[in-house]
């Protein structure tokens, strides 16, 4: 359970770091198990359903930025989501009916691993309410040099920034010489192997390259309160209903005043975050890996 204080910061800051939530030996399954899918992915010549791969993935030397959607691909980290403890936290910050959304888990390599640029998840996913938010599980310990996750504290009550390229496309990414944020008060989400981070959907957040000696991998949930709905639409509302992680579904969603960009026309470059933000001119965070992109 979290204290009235964390509570309070995440209220007032838009994140927190809660250490020692998941044990050594469920980090430890996790490893193996993500270590195991790298590995098959050396088969591969070209990103697919379940890898994104960096420009320069071999057989040899395998490359893989992403495991799109893990809760897919093997049943623990769909059990995961579960955790009572894991659970609790999230009703104390989202009330007591909350609908899984997705997840993924980002891989940096030691020497090696490519940035995210500056973003709000919101961009992707706006809802009838701003009720969202993420949760990172640290599958190592994270440091400054591991690239880790930063964000700017109580960004998530200020504007929907623009996520469009120059042609007005959909980009995932915000261009840093137009928007009034002083990226130097970013905070970094660091932490033991265990740790979680949690951030809103609206904070302003994206992570450097790993200069480190050490990967960096995190596996990210993302949650919604039950009556946040997705603008965008569902298919399906008994595959939507499934996705309840706790408490009631209802089909009366909270309408609130939020700002809202819709992220259309679609990016032109899909597949994932990497992929999407290879259109943004203007760039923050060096990479090789992006130059080699453009």
């Amino acid at each position: 359970m979290l204290t009235v204080a964390q509570v309070k910061q995440y209220e007032n800051d838009g994140f927190i770091v809660v250490h020692d939530v998941f044990d050594a030996e469920i980090i430890q399954r996790l490893r193996r198990i993500t270590d195991e899918l790298v590995k098959k992915s050396c088969s591969l010549t070209e990103s697919d359903k379940v890898y994104d791969l960096a420009p320069n993935h071999t057989a040899e030397r395998p490359r893989v930025r992403r495991i799109k959607t893990p809760h897919l691909v093997d049943p623990v980290f769909q059990e995961l989501t579960a955790n009572p403890g894991l659970v609790a936290i999230l009703q104390q910050l989202m009330g007591p009916d909350i609908r899984f959304d997705s997840s993924k888990l980002n891989l940096k390599e030691a020497h090696h691993g490519e940035p995210v640029e500056w973003h709000q998840d919101w961009a992707f996913y706006p809802h009838t309410n701003d009720d969202l938010l993420a949760v990172g599980l640290m599958l190592d310990n994270c440091e400054l040099e591991n690239g880790p996750l930063m964000i700017i504290p109580g960004s998530h009550k200020g504007p929907n920034y623009n996520h469009h390229d120059d042609e007005g496309y959909f980009c995932g990414a915000m261009d840093p010489s137009a928007c009034d944020i002083d990226f130097s008060k970013a905070v970094p989400c660091v932490g033991k192997a265990g740790s979680i981070s949690i951030h809103h959907v609206r904070a302003v957040h994206g992570s450097a390259e790993n200069t480190s000696n050490s990967p960096r991998r995190l596996l990210l949930y993302q949650m919604c309160a039950a009556d946040a709905w997705p603008l965008m639409g569902i298919s399906n509302l008994q595959d939507y209903d499934k996705k309840m992680l706790v408490g009631e579904s209802t089909i009366q969603p909270r309408l609130e005043n939020v700002p809202v960009i819709m992220p259309l026309p679609p990016a032109r470059n899909a597949g994932s975050i990497y992929a999407n933000q290879v259109a943004l001119k203007n760039r923050y965070f060096s990479s090789s890996e992006a130059t080699a992109q453009m």
